[in-house]
Formats: structure tokens, sequence, C-alpha cells
């Protein structure tokens, strides 16, 4: 069966035959599919794991990068649903920027008869704000884009301080920036799945308080877990996070 290019642009992964359950996980922002590169490794054969490759970086370095977070979560379901059909149900795991790009697929896919949808599980993010409560920003410049990224990832924030790479990785992170600086849905719908929302102890960015927003959508209850680490615990918390998520989703 021949794999639509839409699904091949913006997935990444390995089809596992034993699969029960399909993981998609999707990267923070200025991030890329590789951030998840071995979590099929770490995963039971029971766990397909696919990461999202968002446009404007690695591979697809020249496509044009989202500029509204309608526009991403249209074209990443679109994608998802353009898969060779299977009855495989599907979980959905965003960190930060990624939290929020997952909530708003996983409200599109709840709309698509024949789609399950089993968890919805986010990371270092509170849940979306609305008009009312946080008006959109003007997109932030690049001074202070690249002092966010130093606050929340020092040591990755390296890269951007190569005068011959930054033409090439910035375009990314200031359409994510400026994506996320606009992005207010008009109000929360309210997922009929369980939501786990993740954090780090010593993440500057989201406290627990703010994980615990999430609450407010889902009919099916929220479970707030905290790793030891900051913003990207997931980096060396990666086996403990991986085995909270393999509990969630298998058996299932």
């Amino acid at each position: 069966m021949t794999v639509p290019d839409s699904t091949t642009r913006w997935l990444r992964g390995l089809s596992e035959p034993d699969a029960r359950v399909r993981l998609v996980c999707f990267p923070h922002a200025g991030g890329a599919a590789g951030f998840f590169h071995d979590w099929g490794a770490l995963t039971p054969p029971e766990i397909e794991v696919v990461s999202v490759q968002y446009p404007g970086r690695q591979d697809r370095l020249y496509d044009p990068c989202a500029s509204t977070m309608e526009e991403l979560a249209d074209a990443i379901t679109t994608a998802l649903l353009a898969e060779p059909a299977d009855d495989l149900p599907l979980a959905l795991f965003g960190h930060s920027m990624g939290s929020a790009v997952a909530y708003e697929v996983a409200r599109r896919l709840e709309d698509v008869p024949g789609r399950t949808l089993t968890r919805l599980i986010v990371s270092g993010r509170a849940r979306p704000r609305l008009p009312q409560e946080s008006a959109p920003r003007p997109a932030p410049t690049d001074a202070e884009i690249l002092d966010r990224v130093r606050l929340l990832d020092p040591k990755g924030a390296a890269v951007y301080d190569h005068p011959e790479l930054r033409p090439m990785i910035m375009p990314s992170l200031r359409a994510d920036f400026g994506l996320l600086a606009a992005y207010r849905p008009a109000r929360l719908h309210r997922l009929g799945v369980p939501v786990t929302a993740c954090g780090g102890d010593r993440d500057p960015a989201c406290a627990r308080g703010e994980l615990s927003s999430w609450s407010d959508v889902t009919t099916e209850g929220l479970d707030v877990r905290i790793f030891e680490g900051d913003h990207f615990y997931l980096g060396p918390r990666k086996e403990e996070l991986l085995a909270l998520i393999t509990s969630h989703l298998s058996p299932l």
C-alpha cells in the first residue's frame, strides 16, 4: 500500500507489527521529530511510537512554517487520518508547545467517526488560555525568544550562538513562538478521554498548579505527575516518563 505524501512529510516512525496503540508525539517550539528518536526502542512492542515533524526544520527545512495553530493542527490531523486504514487507537503526547498542538489535534480527532482516541498526555505547559484570560500578544523579538530559550534549555540554547547555524534554525523557532503568542482558542473543548499532565519540579515556566489547569479540558479526569528536573526533565527522566506512559497505554 502506498503511504500518502501528507503522512510521510508530517510523521516519523517505524511500523510495529504487534502494536495495539499508536503514540503520537509532538515536539516543543523549535523542536523536531528527532527529539523522540529512541522512544520506540524504549517502549514495549504493543506501543507504536510516531513523532510529528513540523515544517521548517531538519528534512523539512524549506517547507513554509505554519503561521497559526489552526493551520498546524489541521495539517497534522489530516496526515494522521491519511495513514493506511487500521484500527489502532491513538494516544497523543506533547511537550511544551507540543502540548497545545496535541490538544488541538485531539479535539479534531474526537469529531472523526471510526478513530479512537484513548488519552492525551501533556508536558511542561498549562492548558490553553482563552482570549478573556490573556489577550494575544505581539510576536516576540529574536532577543526575547533567545532569552526564553536560554531560561528553559540552557544547554540546548548554545546552538543559537553559532552565527553559521542561526540563519537555518531561527526561522522555525521564530514561527513557533509567534504562533504561540497569537494562539487563543475561542473556548475550551472538554475531551472525552483522560488527560495526564507531567512536569519537572524545577520548571521555571510551568509550576504544578499550571499543570492542574488541564482538568478544564477533560470530562474523564486528570492525572498530574511531577518528575525531578527542569523544563526538559524528560531527557534525564526519560525512562521514568516512558514507564508512566506505558502504564497508561498497556494493556488496551
